[in-house]
């Protein structure tokens, strides 16, 4: 263990530098078009380009042969046959859709992407696509001094990934995730670049262990792998929203997820009985505190094995299951994927009979030691042990379970590398291959497993899976946390830009454990969390065994109503949020935002780690430091509102602003609306008055934004079963219209009307709603 001491820095363990040396693709030799799919063939290797978009390109380089063109795990678009133009010269050759062009110099080959007005996306310089004997394969592009890295999904750090140089491995890390922490529990190799105002983004699909250095050089950047093709899709956006909508056509949305998986959930490594279960449901009701789920962790099982239940300590889950979804909440229990090594657990039967479990070339069964001890794992890689597994969720289903916790899932196993050997061959759907190659998508594989399996189970009724590892494409089946996380203020901090980055990076739902997983949380820590927590996509509140217990009553009734304030506001603001959550599904925009994201042009949002926003016209600026009651708060272009004083902030200054512990400074953007709804309670949490503040501004201003609602449980609104409401509010130093622009679907909510609150009025401003002195939307039925 000298490694983890000072010893790792002794002089003696310097290794001398010198420069990696790369075989360059070289020059071009010829190249030829098929399917509407460019070949190009070089000294050193060859290269295919295809169009999945005007503005979508994949390149794939394969310096032993002609790079195979097979989708892979993350990606669910297909190319298209697009019209180009292409003209040649003797040192060039120039490919140009309806949104960029391409320039690829032939001595030696390098590619180039610009826009149609002349300015570059990427390019190659001095250095370009390579590879080494062994198997490594990178991609060298141009670094400009104002360009801005945002992505690369869960990471720890600073928003703006500038300078560091990040690795993508699934990684079991219960240590302290500082902002060195290199490698979590999700890999997806994607960011998107922002460049004055103008946006672009890369995925580098190859799922063997990779890394992408923006560190090294000022003058370049680069991504490599240590084996497969280098294999990357260039994403033109020019703004970070489209870059979003690109990477999400390539790689899939979100499915819209039950509302009630929104809400707050309560956890804890373990509610260890049924009796201790009951107790916390209890005083949640009691206390009128909102609650949507108790989770339940390793101790619910019959000696961790999963789909089992300890008969000892959950002697009837199903009663006790049933009982709590009358009180309002439902339970979402954890499922590993280590099984445990006994010839009398019916689940190691199955998986040794049917040859389901991950082997080693030679046919002998890999296992590695986990919660149950010696166990075996399933190969996910396989579309029929996908689907055994998750037909075994009919165990959870059959209970009244609707949703699923997937943990240890990187695949983590305890042992010095903390995973599987690589040397373990997956069958991958008739193509095997090691370890190595499919270790970052067995997380993503088990995800899919398990939605799938839920979905098929609850016949109609929208699953719910929060997963710790994933691969680019996570979002299509799983809502994601940020893993064993600490209770300091630090990495509160810390989740802001970590959350913000994951939806970047496509992954609209997610969220930090509330009051930090690890060591013991303090009253003062866990209010200001919670505040935080309210407004994140993925809100519950999470803590490990051995540390202090930290429900929202755990530090006496002064925070415990803070905390209750803060779930219930929750609730209230449930419209616009599941209105958010709905255009995920659609776009793959994120719910909740980095600025930049809105005000790309707006240099001082670029590396803005304490505030965020929800939805395109609210900005957070939460207290993220003890014993502090004054920060700065930065608000972009426009005018502000604060939402609980109704005090008027202009836009493009910093404010000081003051927050007592009860308060989270939140702005609402002049001009805009936000949906709200009420807390009845636990058992009642139906939206039945529903109302839209609307913020006035005497400035010319317009705004759209679409309300969308439906029975938040069933997939009924894919025929047609759903409420949306395209809406657009303008106004002017005299007027403040709101009109529907219009409606579709056929859902009918509890109800009728639409309670419109003008909020800023000027007394010189008439307010009109569809052109009529009237102060509600009624919804046609």
């Amino acid at each position: 263990m000298l490694e983890d001491t000072s010893f790792a820095i002794h002089p003696g363990k310097e290794k001398q530098s010198g420069a990696v040396n790369y075989q360059d693709i070289g020059k071009l030799l010829d190249y030829r078009v098929e399917d509407n799919t460019f070949w190009f063939r070089c000294e050193n290797g060859e290269v295919g380009i295809q169009f999945y978009t005007d503005s979508i390109i994949r390149i794939v380089m394969n310096q032993e042969g002609q790079p195979e063109l097979v989708s892979s795990k993350a990606v669910v678009a297909s190319p298209k046959i697009i019209n180009v133009e292409v003209e040649e010269s003797k040192e060039m050759l120039v490919i140009q859709t309806a949104s960029v062009q391409l320039t690829i110099t032939k001595g030696p080959f390098r590619l180039s992407i610009f826009d149609l007005q002349g300015s570059v996306i990427v390019a190659e310089g001095e250095h370009g696509m390579a590879y080494r004997e062994n198997g490594e394969v990178i991609a060298f592009k141009q670094m400009h001094s104002n360009d801005h890295f945002y992505g690369f999904g869960e990471k720890s750090g600073h928003l703006d990934k500038r300078g560091e140089k990040l690795e993508m491995w699934n990684t079991d890390v219960y240590a302290p995730h500082n902002p060195e922490t290199n490698a979590l529990y999700e890999s997806i190799p994607y960011f998107m670049t922002l460049r004055d105002g103008k946006a672009h983004g890369i995925f580098f699909d190859n799922t063997f262990r990779s890394c992408f250095d923006m560190k090294t050089s000022e003058e370049y950047y680069s991504f490599s792998a240590e084996g497969g093709q280098l294999d990357y899709y260039v994403m033109a956006g020019p703004s970070p929203k489209k870059v979003l909508e690109q990477y999400t056509y390539l790689t899939g949305k979100m499915p819209l997820p039950p509302k009630w998986s929104l809400g707050y959930h309560q956890s804890r490594y373990s509610y260890e009985t049924e009796g201790e279960v009951r107790e916390l449901a209890r005083n949640f009701i009691e206390k009128d505190i909102p609650i949507d789920v108790i989770h339940l962790d390793i101790h619910y099982m019959n000696g961790y094995r999963v789909f089992t239940f300890d008969k000892e300590r959950f002697p009837n889950p199903e009663k006790l299951i049933t009982d709590l979804r009358e009180m309002g909440i439902r339970v979402v229990p954890i499922v590993d994927p280590g099984v445990k090594k006994d010839a009398e657990y019916p689940i190691y039967q199955e998986g040794v009979r049917e040859d389901n479990f991950c082997t080693y070339i030679e046919g002998d069964l890999y296992f590695g030691e986990v919660w149950p001890g010696i166990s075996a794992f399933p190969d996910f890689t396989e579309e029929r042990v996908r689907k055994w597994w998750g037909d075994k969720h009919e165990f959870y289903t059959s209970l009244g379970i609707e949703g699923i916790w997937n943990d240890m899932n990187e695949p983590a196993v305890f042992n010095e590398t903390k995973t599987m050997d690589l040397e373990v061959m997956h069958r991958n759907d008739g193509k095997p291959t090691t370890h190595r190659e499919l270790h970052n998508v067995y997380g993503l594989l088990m995800g899919k497993a398990t939605y799938e399996g839920m979905k098929s189970n609850l016949q109609g009724k929208r699953p719910f899976l929060l997963t710790r590892a994933g691969y680019a494409g996570v979002q299509r089946y799983g809502s994601v946390w940020t893993g064993d996380n600490r209770s300091f203020w630090e990495h509160l901090q810390m989740s802001l830009p970590m959350v913000m980055n994951l939806g970047v990076s496509g992954v609209a739902f997610a969220g930090p454990d509330v009051g930090g997983f690890a060591h013991d949380t303090n009253a003062e820590l866990l209010t200001r969390w919670t505040q935080v927590g309210a407004f994140t996509p993925f809100f519950r509140n999470h803590s490990a065994i051995g540390f202090r217990y930290q429900e929202p009553w755990q530090f006496g009734e002064k925070y415990e109503e803070i905390m209750k304030k803060y779930i219930q506001m929750r609730y209230q603001w449930m419209p616009q949020l599941y209105s958010l959550f709905y255009q995920a599904s659609r776009n793959g925009l994120p719910v909740m935002r980095p600025l930049l994201m809105e005000y790309p042009d707006d240099a001082k949002t670029y590396n803005l780690n304490d505030q965020f926003m929800v939805g395109d016209n609210v900005i957070l600026a939460p207290i993220l430091v003890p014993s502090i009651t004054d920060r700065a708060v930065y608000l972009p272009m426009g005018e502000w509102v604060e939402y609980s004083t109704g005090e008027s902030y202009d836009g493009e200054k910093v404010h000081l602003i003051h927050a007592e512990l009860d308060e989270l400074p939140i702005f609402i953007r002049k001009g805009s609306a936000i949906m709200q709804g009420e807390w009845n309670s636990n058992q009642d949490k139906m939206t039945k008055t529903l109302s839209m503040k609307v913020y006035a501004t005497t400035s010319d201003e317009s705004y759209r934004f679409t309300f969308y609602d439906d029975d938040g449980e069933t997939f009924a609104y894919e025929h047609g079963e759903f409420l949306r409401l395209d809406l657009e509010i303008i106004t002017s130093a005299d007027k403040v219209n709101v009109n529907v622009l219009n409606q579709t679907g056929s859902y009918l909510p509890t109800y009728n009307e639409i309670n419109v609150e003008v909020i800023g009025l000027n007394e010189h401003q008439q307010v009109t709603i569809n052109g009529e002195s009237v102060n509600v939307i009624r919804i046609r039925k």
